[in-house]
């Protein structure tokens, strides 16, 4: 009932896109995950070196599954490598270290940003659910201003994609000024390798934010419809 025609015209272009996105990031990890870093350094080992040498601490290093799964918790102040990254000395693993490390930064620098986004995280946890419940029951029985309501949650959502653009873009400045700076990549290749995983990962993040924002909007003009029937 919910799910017409229209939701196709509202998402098919961000399916399209997260889609493409995706090829382009698991692309880029796999010919760059291929290229060996000339200092012959895992993941890992930068990740150390890199806390040394931007005199960060208080952060535990861990090692998680999966593929591409690597992350920062600034509540436990933990950075997590999937195995792949943490144990590969590969120009791409250099890359996605120094970009969770350059989240770990944002957090002793207390980058604005950064907290606004996790402060956003208990309300998207409940908005995203509660939102679509709210949407449903209210065209279901009637209830218009309910189903506005039920938007407001969900808006949630697309808040949080747009808040995540600048904390993960200047992620990825901050890994490319520390390769840098700290001479862990000199050869213009290995940078063109960073730059292009990076890249590739930031696309998702755009891609992510156009889908909400569809979904938001296919949301708007499901419960607009349904009012001017009514």
């Amino acid at each position: 009932m919910y799910l017409n025609f229209s939701y196709y015209i509202y998402m098919l272009p961000a399916i399209l896109l997260m889609m493409a996105a995706q090829f382009y990031v698991n692309s880029a990890y796999r010919k760059w995950s291929q290229v060996r870093n000339q200092r012959n350094i895992t993941g890992q080992d930068a990740v150390e070196r890199l806390i040394r040498y931007s005199q960060l601490g208080d952060i535990h290093l861990e090692m998680i599954a999966g593929k591409l799964t690597d992350n920062y918790d600034p509540r436990r102040k933990t950075l997590s490598l999937s195995s792949g990254v943490a144990q590969s000395p590969s120009v791409a693993s250099l890359a996605i270290a120094a970009h969770e490390l350059g989240h770990a930064q944002q957090d002793q620098q207390d980058y604005f940003p950064l907290r606004f986004r996790v402060a956003l995280v208990p309300m998207v946890n409940i908005g995203s659910t509660l939102g679509w419940i709210m949407i449903i029951a209210g065209l279901i029985f009637n209830f218009v201003n309910l189903s506005w309501l039920g938007i407001m949650f969900f808006a949630g959502s697309t808040v949080f994609a747009l808040a995540t653009l600048p904390v993960e873009f200047n992620a990825s400045r901050r890994a490319k000024a520390m390769l840098t700076e700290s001479g862990l990549i000199t050869d213009p290749t290995e940078q063109r390798g960073v730059n292009n995983v990076l890249n590739a990962a930031a696309l998702t993040y755009v891609a992510a934010l156009f889908q909400s924002v569809m979904q938001l909007l296919y949301f708007v003009s499901l419960v607009g419809g349904g009012r001017r029937r009514s």
